[in-house]
């Protein structure tokens, strides 16, 4: 059965392209491989949710399967055509009770039998009627033309990257498996050197009759004749293989971001141009460092000393370390916030949006047990003014 994609990000179909993000970054986060290493479900559940987001996590796309559903998730989804296959098939059923004759019987007759139409047809004869010209005349004049150049398909892959990629850009050489042109056809799709042949299936007609109508073979595509196909892909004049790319990650990604390589998504037919690869960004949990939105957070390790007494220690961003003061009389658990030390705004983003912070939360370390250290803490014990936890209730 075909998933909801809403329902597998959790949200409603009247959710904002911003609940949408969260929802999938709470969720991808949560479903990370590397946060489930060997677990196939989460794994499965996470290339789920990462397909559900490709659609809703683009508006053209959102209202496409909002318009026609599942269909228009798969590769080669042509929404004008399926538009016009939808209308003809809403006036069929109108003209089904008696309408506009084509055939000089009850109602619409494409095969000149009289009103013996079957609506059942009208899919694939449609499909193929706003495809291709059936006529022979069609069939000669593209014989003549020059080749259809048509743009080649867009294609996806996930990137996973860094934490610190994600602050402060990097660049990558990676592999990658996407549609490349074969080179034993050129593209093509017919085995090098065959020869034409007539159609078996429609006996070089480029027709066929299915009931009262006519429909273009979808054998030849109405051409009448077959080539051999090429044995490597099989006639598609594509084959997928791993490339290696160089890849620039601009500082500010985040989970959900795309990078676009142009020219780099499926070879195109004829001289048009090849589409693009689009990289889907998953940013990898960091051992050390939590992320909200734009900004970070670090535990900093001081001594009872330097909580006490205050000073300057040291502390590591991602751009290399940095003095910070501690205040006398800090407890474990205070912030404090370094500016402009977090993600960076995505290029291209929100105009003007500042650059996230790095807060620092400071963790008390006690020194390892001795003697010296249980007289230093015998005599701090008897400093304290009242029972530390006086007032913690559940």
């Amino acid at each position: 059965m075909p998933q909801d994609l809403y329902a597998i990000l959790g949200v409603a179909k009247t959710a904002t392209a911003d609940e949408i993000k969260k929802a999938y970054r709470r969720l991808a986060k949560k479903l990370h491989p590397d946060a489930h290493p060997g677990d196939k479900k989460s794994e499965e559940r996470f290339k789920d949710v990462s397909g559900a987001y490709e659609t809703l996590g683009d508006a053209k796309k959102r209202a496409l399967y909002d318009e026609f559903g599942e269909m228009a998730t798969k590769s080669g989804f042509d929404e004008k055509k399926a538009r016009a296959v939808r209308d003809y098939q809403r006036q069929a059923e109108e003209y089904q009770g008696g309408g506009p004759n084509f055939g000089g019987g009850g109602g619409p007759d494409f095969g000149g039998g009289g009103g013996g139409f079957d609506p059942g047809d009208l899919g694939s004869m449609f499909s193929d009627f706003f495809t291709r010209r059936e006529s022979a005349r069609g069939r000669r004049a593209r014989v003549e033309e020059p080749e259809e150049e048509t743009g080649g398909a867009d294609a996806e892959s996930e990137l996973t990257v860094d934490l610190r990629d994600a602050v402060l850009g990097s660049e990558r050489e990676l592999s990658v498996r996407k549609p490349v042109s074969c080179a034993d056809c050129k593209g093509t799709g017919v085995k090098p050197g065959a020869k034409p042949s007539a159609c078996p299936d429609c006996h070089g007609t480029g027709e066929l009759r299915v009931g009262h109508a006519r429909r273009m073979c979808p054998r030849c595509h109405g051409e009448g004749q077959v080539r051999e196909q090429c044995t490597r892909c099989h006639g598609e004049g594509q084959v997928e293989e791993s490339v290696h790319l160089k890849v620039r990650i601009p500082a500010g990604v985040e989970t959900g971001s795309r990078v676009r390589l142009p020219g780099q998504g499926a070879p195109a037919k004829g001289a048009g141009k090849a589409g693009d690869l689009y990289l889907r960004i998953v940013v990898a949990p960091h051992p050390r460092v939590r992320v909200d939105g734009r900004d970070l957070s670090l535990d900093l390790p001081i001594t009872v000393g330097e909580a006490l007494l205050g000073g300057e220690v040291t502390a590591p961003t991602f751009e290399g370390p940095v003095k910070l003061k501690i205040p006398p009389g800090s407890q474990s658990g205070r912030k404090l916030r370094l500016r402009g030390r977090g993600l960076p705004a995505l290029k291209g983003g929100s105009t003007g949006a500042p650059r996230g912070d790095l807060y620092v939360v400071l963790q008390i370390q006690v020194p390892p047990e001795s003697d010296a250290a249980r007289s230093a803490a015998t005599a701090l014990a008897a400093l304290y003014p009242d029972d530390v936890r006086r007032d913690l209730a559940l």
